[in-house]
């Protein structure tokens, strides 16, 4: 806590143009429209800003907490004071390089992302369109749906490690990305700052239509109508989370204004007063009748805050080592 607030301090005074908000409702910046507030909230408007800002952090012995779009995490309604939260919201930036790859920043949202894709006449990210998260985030969690992943469209991914402060560019290859995951879950330290899209030439109309059928799909199936994470669990191998809780009985059970959804039971949605202990309980009532009826132990895909907060985690540990590959010096 006094390493957070020295580190608040010292952004203050070394960074005095640096958008930075104490004590921030997290319900502002939360697709579920939940959460206390926070010790700090800082918008970095550049890569430049963001090495700088983490190298404060690290001098003062404090790790960020990197914030997308705020759409599948579970903040707490008693606030977070000993976290220093850091949103790429300000890295905007997307472009075509010249061999015809697209760059995007990390703050870019999925959905401008697959809109530049197909504007280009370059096909592959039509599956993004409807995803609320960021590139940043998507690229952390291996975003993906109704058959594609980030996975298959990333060429590279370039970050900050906080730890030396170096800036590194790593290959799809070393991404370790799988289901819901990559290798940045498990690399502490990790900024994403941008990443390369290796797309396919393809007919703008088709593009633009193929998008608009997932797009029906979408409005047709799932309960955008009320704030949510999106998916509140994994897809367990060989099942369908929304089939087992729909067949635990479980589909619009309700705890307070948290509920699962009656539109699509993969969904926990927010009522309209839900606070994070209701949407906590629900998941792990939901999380225990389906464990009880079926045998099958489902996972969290939503990040639930703080740690404590945190349901045991059963997911499978990458292994071996990650191999980072040489520093490019920041410009």
């Amino acid at each position: 806590m006094e390493s957070v607030e020295k580190a608040v301090q010292a952004v203050r005074e070394q960074l005095p143009g640096m958008k930075l908000l104490e004590n921030e409702p997290m319900s502002r910046h939360s697709s579920f429209r939940i959460g206390g507030p926070a010790r700090a909230l800082a918008f970095p408007s550049d890569v430049t800003g963001m090495t700088k800002l983490c190298a404060i952090l690290k001098e003062h012995g404090v790790a960020p907490y990197m914030l997308g779009n705020g759409t599948n995490i579970l903040f707490p309604d008693e606030g977070l004071q000993d976290l220093f939260l850091v949103s790429t919201e300000r890295l905007q930036k997307i472009f075509l390089l010249p061999d015809g790859a697209v760059y995007a920043e990390a703050g870019v949202s999925l959905a401008r992302l697959a809109a530049f894709a197909q504007e280009n006449g370059l096909g592959g990210l039509e599956f993004a369109g409807g995803i609320p998260g960021t590139v940043g985030g998507g690229c952390i969690m291996n975003a993906g749906a109704y058959g594609g992943e980030l996975k298959d469209v990333v060429e590279s991914v370039v970050f900050l490690y906080v730890p030396d402060q170096g800036l590194y560019e790593i290959a799809n290859a070393d991404c370790g990305f799988g289901y819901r995951q990559s290798v940045f879950q498990k690399k502490a330290g990790c900024v994403l700052l941008s990443a390369v899209f290796r797309l396919t030439p393809d007919d703008r109309q088709a593009i633009s239509e193929r998008m608009q059928e997932l797009s029906e799909k979408r409005r047709e199936k799932q309960p955008l109508d009320l704030p949510s994470a999106g998916s509140a669990f994994r897809r367990p191998e060989g099942h369908f989370a929304a089939k087992l809780i729909e067949d635990a009985g479980m589909k619009g059970y309700a705890v307070g204004d948290a509920q699962v959804s009656e539109k699509h039971a993969g969904f926990v949605v927010n009522r309209g007063n839900a606070c994070s202990h209701d949407v906590y309980d629900l998941m792990m009532h939901v999380r225990n009748e389906v464990y009880r009826q079926s045998g099958v132990f489902l996972e969290p895909e939503i990040i639930i805050l703080p740690p404590e907060y945190h349901l045991e985690d059963k997911s499978p540990k990458l292994k071996g080592n990650v191999v980072f590959p040489t520093a490019h010096a920041a410009e």
